[in-house]
């Protein structure tokens, strides 16, 4: 497996280093930190620890609920903010349709994949709503216009629920009432999360005993202390990206391939693209066999047949849709790894080209 290229870090990126060594060093305080005596209270002294990390790391000055991950974060808020409305954009995660419930509104997309705000408008118009829009979508890297929209939202009388899975370390937070993230996608490890939350009073309790009141369950102590650790690291050279991610479709474009949401803003890190004449799960296979690690869309959507709700939603045609392909860098990512996708993409377009011209 040494020799293989990832390209799927917006699934999930390895475990960096100093996460495993904090990671280790929370396993030794296992106690409960909700215990009231010595080994208890030692090990609360290193969650508060890794609380103050992360918001030092992210320069959050509000609350900071742990959870098990970004999906437990936004199920959180959308089930308990303290607003009567619900809404999220077309091209949300899956976890968000479920997390609003049935009543919610679905706002549309351009063609561009940005939040269409005159559906915005409407359901501000309609009362209080707690509003959810991506910083980064997963599938496309597209970035919302969230630090605009979040004022028009606030003066609604209505609240932002910003997911930042694939935005977190890698770009400021929104100015949102509350923030979903998790480490596995920045070098921490899975299984650990974060809600950051503006003003609690906006949120009930669920009536546990663990993070103030507003979640059930032994914290994770180990987990939070990697969390922490892999975001004050702050691994990711941005432009770094941006040169590495034009380099790229610079190349599959030169091979008759194309750029989904091109012309759009969006994350250095990701890239959406598509093999006309291809299908995703031809080319995923061909990648593989090749020892390249790509992905199709969204690691929590993999072996669905049906096609990727993000770009029915940008009305992206059926025949690009059939072909395409997410690739997400990390920080450790190549020149010479980008070379190599390349050279192995275009012999497999060259495969395709013929029966394009027939």
């Amino acid at each position: 497996m040494t020799n293989r290229i990832y390209f799927d870090h917006a699934a999930t990126t390895p475990v960096i280093a100093e996460s495993r060594d904090a990671f280790v060093r929370g396993m030794v305080a296992w106690s409960n930190p909700n215990s009231p005596h010595a080994e208890g209270r030692a090990a609360r002294a290193l969650l508060e620890e890794a609380r103050d990390t992360l918001k030092a790391a992210l320069d959050w000055r509000h609350d900071v609920i742990f959870t098990s991950g970004a999906s437990e974060s936004v199920e959180i808020v959308g089930r308990r903010a303290r607003v009567a409305g619900r809404a999220y954009g077309a091209t949300e995660h899956a976890i968000v349709p479920f997390a609003m419930g049935e009543g919610a509104s679905v706002m549309a997309v351009g063609a561009d994949g940005l939040i269409d705000e005159a559906a915005l408008d409407a359901v501000l118009a309609q009362g209080p709503t707690l509003v959810a829009l991506q910083q980064v979508n997963n599938e496309t890297g597209i970035v919302q216009p969230l630090d605009r929209i979040a004022g028009k939202i606030r003066e609604a009388g209505s609240l932002l629920l910003a997911d930042c899975a694939q935005g977190a370390s890698k770009m400021p937070l929104p100015d949102a009432d509350f923030i979903a993230i998790c480490a596995h996608k920045l070098g921490g490890p899975p299984g650990v999360g974060a809600l950051l939350v503006r003003d609690l009073g906006t949120l009930s309790p669920c009536g546990g005993g663990q993070e103030k009141g507003y979640r059930r369950g032994t914290q994770d102590v180990p987990g939070a202390l990697a969390f922490a650790a892999a975001l004050a690291v702050r691994p990711y050279d941005m432009d770094r990206m941006a040169v590495l991610r034009q380099r790229l479709e610079a190349g599959i474009k030169a091979v008759g391939a194309s750029v989904i949401g091109e012309h759009a803003p969006r994350v250095a890190t990701i890239g959406a693209i598509s093999l006309p004449g291809a299908t995703s799960a031809s080319l995923l296979v061909q990648l593989d066999l090749a020892g390249i690690a790509v992905s199709a869309g969204s690691a929590c959507a993999s072996g669905k047949a049906k096609a990727s709700h993000v770009l029915e939603a940008m009305a992206v045609p059926d025949a690009v849709a059939a072909g395409f392909l997410r690739l997400s860098f990390g920080p450790d990512t190549s020149k010479a790894e980008v070379d190599a996708f390349l050279a192995e993409f275009g012999r497999i377009a060259a495969r395709f080209r013929p029966s394009q011209a027939a």
